[in-house]
């Protein structure tokens, strides 16, 4: 007998195991985990980070913890009803039906997105269902972590004076009935998303609708103390900037696992992304010395993270030379919206948006998908996109057409997060109160949480027995008054 000819294919790439199916491409799977991963990080510690640096000292407990809060509750929340009404079968045209994602069999076999399929007008396939060549569990993992995250980038708009108890029933109720709507509608197979509506990762799905939604909760929620209103410092800038790196890293997973593969247009989405986040933080600083005549650490993690946003709805579907042109229109029109129409505008001075959300995020994630609508390259489009001869408006025949198209997406997105919001904040204010009492507000963390962020006596307190107890660090609170108040 003649011996079976060697298998060409080297065994560590070989299927056909029960945990290597023929189908799984293990470079795919490794990739998409990783990109996972980068988005979690970009949430825990990332934002928490951020979030727990850049407000005033007596909400650092507080903010980091509403983000902390926020990405625990949207993963339970996810895998037993909200990927599959994001990405299952159809219930409505911009709604998919609820269901569990935990069954052994469901998460182990393909990843599919069943309403993906893209027929002609006649009834002739266009662009199969999508099907990764990974398991179901990897595409559940991916999709969660960015649910996650944009409850934590709305979270920027209420730091400082949101009700805890209203933010923990406020999460699930948006994510319900806000963030699934807008992953089906775009990314599921929902209408949009067989219309043509181009958003590469996320800037309608997540900063559009994360922004408006913010804003839109902070005007129900109501402002802040009128002390932090006035003066609302970082508590920690080098920790900041910490917070923000991570978040800059992470979006080569936020922007790099879109394809739903590691392949070209995935690089070519990682290099856009830090081409435009460099460039929009240039500009943003550039911007601070010409007209404040210093430059803003602050001001350039601001810029640094609407070039992020913006490039988010094209990145894969852009040259990097247009990548630049997003980058210079990112930096520059969000610094224009912030620094100089919102001082002017009576409506966004009446709306207090703690981190200035609306500016970053949703003025940002708008212009991101109008730019794609002008600039996205017809090749690149053929990698990624379902409907056949999709382009900007500069490359000609149908790019004008789509460009509306992008405009009208947007339009939805803002729609119905404007209205789903309110109804949302106006229910939650019936049982539980959406703001903070005025003692908690002036108290700060220690009376929410009975925690605060740091050992220190701060804010030129004196050492106090009585209430901080005789374990301490400083060794000068028994020794003779100077008559000079000690300030640690």
């Amino acid at each position: 007998m003649t011996a079976p000819p060697p298998n060409p294919v080297p065994i560590g790439y070989q299927g056909g195991t029960p945990s290597v199916p023929v189908w799984l491409n293990k470079g795919d799977n490794a990739w998409q985990m990783i990109s996972a991963t980068l988005v979690g990080l970009q949430s825990v510690p990332g934002l928490v980070i951020l979030y727990g640096s850049v407000v005033k000292k007596k909400w650092a407990v507080n903010s980091a913890f509403m983000a902390l809060y926020a990405f625990a509750n949207v993963v339970l929340c996810w895998v037993i009803w909200g990927y599959k009404m994001s990405f299952g079968h159809k219930l409505l045209p911009f709604w998919g039906k609820a269901g569990p994602a935990l069954g052994q069999k469901y998460l182990v076999n393909q990843a599919l997105l069943p309403e993906t399929t893209q027929y002609y007008g006649d009834g002739r396939l266009e662009t199969a269902m999508i099907t990764p060549f990974y398991p179901m569990a990897s595409m559940v993992w991916f999709q969660c972590v960015f649910a996650a995250i944009t409850l934590i980038i709305l979270a920027g708009s209420v730091l400082g004076r949101m009700n805890i108890k209203a933010w923990m029933a406020f999460v699930p109720l948006w994510l319900t009935f806000s963030y699934t709507v807008g992953a089906f509608s775009l990314w599921g197979g929902g209408f949009l998303f067989h219309w043509g509506v181009m958003d590469y990762s996320g800037g309608y799905v997540i900063h559009l609708s994360s922004g408006i939604a913010g804003f839109t909760a902070a005007y129900w929620v109501g402002p802040r103390s009128k002390k932090d209103r006035e003066r609302f410092p970082p508590n920690n800038v080098l920790l900041m900037l910490a917070g923000a790196g991570l978040l800059w890293m992470g979006w080569a997973g936020f922007n790099g696992g879109d394809p739903y593969a590691a392949n070209v247009d995935s690089s070519m989405a990682v290099l856009n992304t830090n081409i435009c986040a460099a460039t929009s933080l240039l500009v943003w600083t550039w911007l601070d010395v010409i007209f404040f005549k210093k430059p803003s650490v602050i001001g350039a993690v601001q810029g640094m993270i609407t070039g992020l946003v913006c490039i988010t709805p094209g990145a894969g579907l852009v040259q990097g030379w247009a990548a630049i042109v997003f980058g210079i229109l990112s930096g520059s029109i969000p610094w224009f919206t912030m620094m100089i129409v919102h001082k002017r505008w009576t409506l966004l001075q009446h709306i207090d948006d703690t981190l200035g959300v609306f500016h970053t995020h949703a003025i940002a994630g708008l212009l991101g998908g109008a730019l794609t609508g002008l600039f996205a390259e017809p090749q690149l489009c053929n990698m990624f996109l379902p409907v056949a001869n999709t382009r900007g408006a500069i490359y000609g025949g149908s790019g004008g057409i789509h460009f509306l198209k992008q405009l009208v997406g947007g339009a939805f997105i803002i729609g119905w997060n404007l209205v789903i919001t309110s109804v949302i904040c106006v229910a939650i204010n019936l049982v539980i109160p959406l703001r903070m009492t005025e003692e908690q507000l002036m108290i700060g963390d220690d009376a929410v949480h009975g925690e605060e962020a740091y050992a220190l006596w701060g804010d030129g307190e004196k050492y106090d027995s009585t209430r901080h107890g005789m374990d301490t660090d400083d060794t000068s609170y028994n020794k003779p008054s100077t008559g000079a108040t000690q300030v640690v």
